[in-house]
């Protein structure tokens, strides 16, 4: 086996047969923390977005951080009981794009699958970025190489992702349920506590917060909305149950929208948890280093989480590192939703035609491996640009996944509105049940987005705003792109009678005489072409000579015909003379032998090939024109065979390349570029 094919088996595992797909669908209990780590991990900074924004206005404003919070769980709740209606009605894997190309139309399908690309994008560089800052309040070594060790984590867990949903799934459900037991545990504890009459006191409670300006009327509820659209980031993830709904174990629609639900108790639970106890414990946290007075010099602020961990546990510092490893564990492996969710949705218009058709198959692990690779590719240059910063990245969150959610609830209304025509009143009343919830989705969730766009779009979210509409270009690009192809290779009556060629005339490049010449010599005249001729080119005049000698002593019973270069030029005078084949014979199909040598290292492909790549090239824009490339196997490429080659197939390789040529057609002078201007083109010769 291949070093490379080695490789990947130890990487990727042992490839896996079709019919084995329903063994790497998901039971709840994964299905969970595969699909809903993003949801759930946005817990660990949606409060500290919150109160960053607040800090403009001064700690006092920190008061409203409690009714931003309560907010964003309504949302969170309407959402997700949306949500459950799609899955049950839309259970194939298309989730918000297959709403809303069936009930508002495709181009508004396809907006919404590009604002779900970016989502998914930012979804991976948010996460790892905020991973990544979660271990750096605890280690300065990650402080200083935050962009690569970035890029590494990206790297693994699009390792891991290959392997397969079902076998990732298994090792990222750990970190997820340690998360979820870590914020229980803290909770409790801090309950405990409370209830005994301690006091639960942050570092940074004594600090104090520089205002940027005084907040009052309009401008106050301006930045209440701002802090409320930053909490919104504990939505993010929710969409990816109902584009993944395929992955899960029978009844997918019923168990989909259980871990919906479950998704939504679990995580505004955690999320009014951690932002009641940031306030309880008086944690201080801005944007900007400079505007808290009291942090020490050269010290970087700590993260909400990190900082509350400290206020419950006190002396207890492992159990503090036990939540910061967990927190920064849940991060990072939150960018699984998103490498499950977007090679999905990237499946489904790849069959559509939005998107190349390479992302709609699967993999040696019967994941969508084009899918994980180009959203690894995509959020790696969104680390690098952003260099892993989250609070430049989070001014980009968010928009893309509320436009989804606006669009996909006004489907889901036009969808209830279009079956309650033709249901009976019994399913009727369940169905206007449906829809209502559907109603105050659309409108929640279109209000979140207009608050969203208007206080974010200055500080990044236009970058957002123009990336959707250039995806949706692109995307209406490569589908007509497909719709023309098929259009033009499409076969209609005229064509099903299929005209043969008047002639074939087979053209046998020749450069000098060796094993690979003779042997397309021997496969062209197999084919028993109408006329066969060997052609070369004349470079310089003494080895073209030595040819032609040769040519005649080795009684080589095929023509050889020189073609004149004065200009050194081996790849227009072959297309010259075929030109003029065509134009002698427009029905004429010419087939033109290359021989090529197969080699067994990257860096060999340099030194061989080129001019007959070049020349194929070029050939292959010609009509009537056929490229036949005659393969000749180096000793270098034997480790990439599979198995050994047929005792036949060795003899001609290292023996004589194939039959005597000399035993069925009389030897023929060569001739040259001047001798064809008189000659016409032969019969059909015997072979």
């Amino acid at each position: 086996m291949p070093f490379s094919e080695l490789s990947k088996r130890v990487l990727l595992g042992r490839a896996m047969r079709s019919d084995r797909l329903d063994e790497t669908l998901l039971p709840k209990r994964i299905a969970l923390p595969v699909f809903a780590s993003d949801a759930l991990s946005s817990n660990a900074y949606a409060t500290q977005e919150i109160l960053i924004v607040l800090a403009l206005g001064g700690a006092s404003l920190y008061s409203y951080g409690l009714w931003a919070a309560a907010g964003v769980v309504l949302v969170y709740f309407v959402v997700v009981a949306s949500y459950r209606q799609n899955v049950h009605a839309y259970p194939s894997g298309g989730g918000d794009y297959e709403v809303v190309s069936r009930n508002i139309g495709p181009r508004a399908g396809v907006w919404t699958a590009a604002a779900l690309m970016v989502d998914y994008m930012l979804t991976v560089a948010v996460s790892i970025s905020a991973g990544v800052a979660s271990l750096a309040s605890i280690s300065q070594f990650v402080a200083d190489y935050t962009v690569p060790i970035a890029l590494l984590s990206i790297a693994g867990i699009t390792a891991l992702t290959l392997r397969g949903v079902r076998q990732s799934g298994t090792l990222f459900a750990v970190p997820t349920y340690l998360f979820m037991l870590t914020i229980a545990v803290m909770v409790i504890t801090a309950l405990i506590r409370l209830a005994m009459g301690d006091a639960l006191v942050a570092e940074s409670s004594d600090w104090e917060v520089i205002a940027d300006d005084e907040f009052v009327g309009i401008a106050l509820a301006f930045l209440i909305a701002r802090a409320f659209s930053s909490g919104t980031t504990a939505l993010t993830g929710v969409e990816a149950i109902a584009n993944g709904v395929p992955a899960f174990q029978k009844p997918k629609s019923r168990n989909a929208a259980s871990t919906l639900l479950a998704l939504a108790v679990i995580s505004c639970t955690m999320f009014m948890a951690i932002t009641w106890l940031a306030l309880q414990t008086g944690v201080q946290v801005t944007g900007d280093d400079a505007q808290l007075v009291g942090l020490p010099e050269g010290a970087t602020q700590k993260t909400v989480i990190v900082q509350v961990a400290q206020a419950v546990f006190g002396s207890a510092t492992w159990m503090v590192a036990v939540v910061s490893v967990a927190t920064a564990l849940i991060l990072l492996l939150a960018a699984t939703s998103a490498f499950n969710g977007f090679p999905l949705l990237g499946s489904v218009l790849g069959r559509d035609g939005y998107l190349p058709r390479q992302l709609h198959t699967r993999g040696d692990r019967l994941a969508y491996s084009n899918g994980i690779i180009v959203l690894a590719v995509m959020a790696g240059l969104l680390v690098l640009i952003f260099g892993a910063s989250v609070s430049a990245l989070i001014q980009l969150y968010i928009v893309g996944v509320f436009v989804a959610f606006t669009l996909s609830q006004v489907g889901m209304v036009r969808h209830w509105t279009r079956e309650l025509r033709r249901v009976s009143e019994t399913k009727a009343r369940r169905m206007r049940r449906s829809r209502s919830i559907n109603i105050c989705g659309a409108v929640l969730t279109g209000s979140v987005l207009t608050v969203v766009v208007a206080t974010k779009f200055t500080r990044g979210a236009w970058i957002v705003c123009l990336l959707i509409p250039l995806l949706y270009l692109m995307m209406e690009g490569i589908k007509r792109h497909y719709d023309r192809v098929n259009s033009e290779l499409a076969v209609s009556s005229a064509d099903e009678d299929v005209t043969l060629p008047s002639r074939v005339y087979a053209l046998v490049l020749v450069s000098k005489i060796h094993k690979p010449t003779l042997r397309a010599l021997s496969y062209a005249r197999g084919s028993r072409p109408t006329q066969l001729e060997a052609i070369t080119v004349n470079v310089t005049n003494s080895e073209t000579r030595r040819l032609m000698e040769e040519w005649e002593r080795r009684e080589i019973p095929v023509q050889l015909r020189v073609l004149d270069s004065p200009y050194r030029d081996i790849t227009r005078p072959i297309l010259e003379y075929v030109r003029s084949l065509r134009r002698e014979g427009p029905r004429d199909l010419i087939a033109v032998y290359i021989p090529q040598y197969v080699v067994g290292h990257w860096w060999e492909t340099l030194l061989h090939n080129q001019s007959a790549l070049r020349l194929r090239t070029r050939l292959m824009f010609s009509k009537n024109v056929v490229v036949v490339s005659v393969p000749w196997q180096l000793e270098s490429s034997a480790e990439w065979q599979p198995r050994p080659e047929p005792t036949v197939s060795s003899a001609v390789r290292h023996g004589s390349a194939g039959p005597d040529l000399s035993q069925t057609v009389e030897p023929t002078r060569p001739t040259t570029t001047a001798d064809a201007a008189q000659q016409k083109p032969s019969e059909p010769e015997d072979s």
